[in-house]
């Protein structure tokens, strides 16, 4: 009996919090588990985030492994249901835990885990944001397993014939790690969290105006599909949102300092009406403005 209840225990902890993922097609070789326009707490779980899964022909190359253990073993058995391939490479798109915490879950299963030469940087914490935020169900399983492999500026790799180009941004961006992945053959550009749509993107890690020359090589590459961090708009035109959003705070809040407006002053008067309406205005944008007025300031 009491090895009936420590099975059933042990059975709870591998399942316990289902995050009833499922998978969405945006071509012929790659499906997506696009995350809600919303904060990582314990109502999604870290259900926030985009991680996909390319058809390579005999294996599937995973983007972001996710925000815990449970969800990447849940995405994985629902793309096993589609079709039952082997993980060839998981790929981080940059430093920020909801992207890579996945990751214990395709160590488990040998996989190679390549991402930014900045996780050689980063040091493991006692908590990670995720782990402060979400539940300890949903969290059960998760460790810190970094890459163990790292792109310097560059990396190809080819799997079933097909070429897949890592280039990393190689200054700080969106964060001082981001990657972003092209796939000639299927016309496929992953950004991470270079591209946010449907929501604005929180600028306090990134540098605007190397985050802008990122999205204008990103918009340079010759793709049908571009794939963002946060958001299901998969054309090339999801580059728009962000590049637009970036482009006008900087140009104003540039105004704003030439005319010698203080800081708070200029928190409140540049409301940039037309991304009123995208998700998390309310909480991100007087913080984005205020970040970019510190960070323009000081530029000769």
């Amino acid at each position: 009996m009491k090895l009936l209840l420590l099975n059933v225990l042990f059975f709870h902890f591998l399942l316990g919090y289902d995050y009833a993922l499922k998978p969405e097609k945006v071509n012929a070789s790659t499906y997506c588990f696009f995350g809600l326009a919303e904060v990582m707490d314990e109502h999604n779980n870290g259900n926030m985030v985009n991680s996909c899964f390319v058809n390579m022909g005999s294996s599937y190359l995973v983007i972001d492994s996710g925000p815990t253990y449970k969800f990447a073993k849940q995405a994985y058995t629902k793309m096993k249901e589609i079709q039952a391939l082997p993980i060839s490479f998981v790929i981080n798109t940059h430093t920020h835990d909801d992207h890579w915490l996945g990751n214990a879950y395709y160590k488990e299963l040998g996989v190679n885990i390549l991402g930014s030469k900045e996780f050689q940087n980063e040091p493991k914490v006692a908590m990670t944001r995720m782990q402060m935020r979400i539940t300890k169900d949903a969290y059960a399983g998760t460790t810190q397993v970094f890459p163990n492999e790292f792109v310097e500026s560059e990396k190809g790799l080819e799997i079933d014939g097909k070429k897949v180009i890592i280039k990393s941004v190689n200054k700080k961006a969106h964060s001082n790690s981001d990657l972003y992945i092209y796939i000639p053959e299927y016309s496929t550009v992953f950004a991470g969290d270079l591209v946010f749509n449907e929501r604005l993107p929180s600028i306090r890690d990134g540098h605007l105006r190397n985050w802008i020359e990122a999205l204008e090589a990103i918009k340079s590459i010759d793709a049908e599909f571009v794939i963002g961090g946060h958001g299901s708009l998969v054309d090339k035109h999801s580059v728009d949102a962000t590049y637009a959003y970036l482009s006008e705070l900087v140009e104003s809040v540039s105004s704003a300092i030439e005319a010698g407006e203080e800081i708070a002053d200029t928190v409140n008067s540049v409301k940039m009406e037309n991304f009123k309406n995208f998700k998390m205005y309310e909480s991100l944008h007087r913080q984005n403005v205020e970040t970019a007025y510190r960070m323009l300031e000081w530029e000769p």
